[in-house]
């Protein structure tokens, strides 16, 4: 099943579904994602026959996958109680790799063509809703439980909303749960304004639409939220660990580069 369903920033789920099945198949992977490696099989049967097919490129947004989940499992041990709002969740196995107790509801949210494809190709489990919705329509948080600790992860979407758009979000689910952590990842102003040239992007007909030098400064936009710390990825000493000799010094070269080593930071606030 190829992905033409999918359009615009939905397509952009491929290439990161595809680096999570890469890794899969190492030796010692970083997720070892099971479900990822199924899902990029039916989504794209021939995903690593073609040309650069196995290459470890895209290995950095394994990277960001797995300090998403670090940061998400050390939030649901001190909160076993906790909703968690997953938001983009394209058809990433986050869930199942966390596998978190009965007594957290966990919530995928992405468009309903996504969301389509996750009931073809992911297994439904108990306490684990599906919602098939824009991220910007924030009715949605009209379906989400409350009175409880939120846990919310948007990984590889914060650059595809508007400023605007990352504002009332954040803001609505501070202002919609009493205690929580918000994890995500975001790019440095500079790569978001030469993104409508980024080759990857276009090959998608995307873009991003906003970057952030500082984005701890996003803590501001609400007087309960507060900044705790970010994660490397492009220099993750996992990525260097992990990743083929052609690849860390692919790397190495553009870590030297101004601004390039943080050009995307994964970025954790709580409130």
């Amino acid at each position: 099943m190829k992905d033409t369903e999918l359009v615009g920033v939905q397509k952009t789920l491929s290439p990161v579904l595809k680096a999570k099945a890469l890794d899969n198949r190492l030796p010692d992977p970083i997720l070892g994602d099971e479900y990822a490696e199924q899902a990029m099989r039916r989504l794209d049967p021939d995903y690593d026959k073609r040309r650069f097919g196995t290459s470890q490129m895209g290995l950095a947004a394994v990277v960001r996958a797995k300090a998403h989940d670090d940061w998400a499992r050390s939030f649901l041990a001190d909160h076993p109680d906790a909703v968690v709002l997953h938001l983009g969740c394209g058809l990433d196995a986050r869930v199942y790799r966390i596998d978190p107790p009965a007594t957290v509801d966990w919530y995928d949210l992405d468009y309903p063509s996504v969301i389509e494809l996750r009931q073809q190709f992911l297994p439904p489990r108990e306490h684990y809703t599906l919602i098939d919705s824009s991220v910007t329509d924030l009715t949605w948080l009209e379906r989400i439980l409350h009175g409880r600790p939120v846990l919310m992860i948007a990984e590889g979407l914060v650059p595809y909303l508007t400023e605007t758009d990352v504002r009332r979000l954040l803001t609505s689910v501070v202002d919609a749960f009493p205690t929580g952590q918000i994890q995500f990842d975001t790019v440095a102003v500079w790569a978001w304004r030469t993104s409508k040239w980024d080759p990857t992007l276009r090959k998608y007909g995307t873009q991003f639409h906003c970057g952030f030098n500082d984005p701890a400064a996003l803590a501001d936009w609400h007087p309960r939220l507060e900044y705790v710390d970010e994660a490397p990825m492009n220099d993750s000493p996992v990525l260097m660990a992990k990743a083929s000799a052609n690849v860390r010094r692919m790397y190495r070269l553009m870590n030297l580069l101004p601004g390039m080593k943080r050009s995307t930071r994964i970025v954790r606030f709580r409130f």
